[in-house]
């Protein structure tokens, strides 16, 4: 029997959580996802299937600040991204989706930067 990665470990953990967590258009869903050499965040709201709003490490004017995007300064960047184009669409409260991640370094660092800008969840 093959044993499991760390990646299946994730995805079952994700798979649990998102039995019952949902975005809603007036709660939509803030979904995280880190890899090795970036972030990235979207505001979803599943009962329309759309993606309201999304930032990365990767973005154009988020790369020129940031550099290295694996690392808790940029996180944090990427919070404040979000949460300003968040706001700016008129979303204030999100449901917090991890991703199977664990609340701890980068992704914390993201959540912190996304209430210290003004989101709520």
């Amino acid at each position: 029997m093959a044993q499991e990665s760390r990646k299946d470990r994730r995805v079952a953990r994700h798979a649990r959580v998102r039995k019952t967590l949902s975005g809603t258009p007036e709660k939509p869903r803030l979904c995280v996802f880190r890899s090795l050499k970036n972030i990235s965040v979207q505001v979803i709201d599943d009962v329309n299937g759309v993606t309201l709003a999304s930032a990365s490490s990767l973005d154009k004017e988020l790369k020129a600040k940031i550099g290295y995007g694996g690392n808790k300064d940029a996180a944090k960047l990427v919070g404040e991204a979000i949460a300003q184009r968040a706001l700016a669409k008129g979303i204030e409260t999100v449901a917090f989706d991890r991703g199977g991640f664990l609340y701890h370094g980068r992704v914390k660092e993201l959540a912190d930067g996304a209430r210290e800008a003004g989101l709520k969840f």
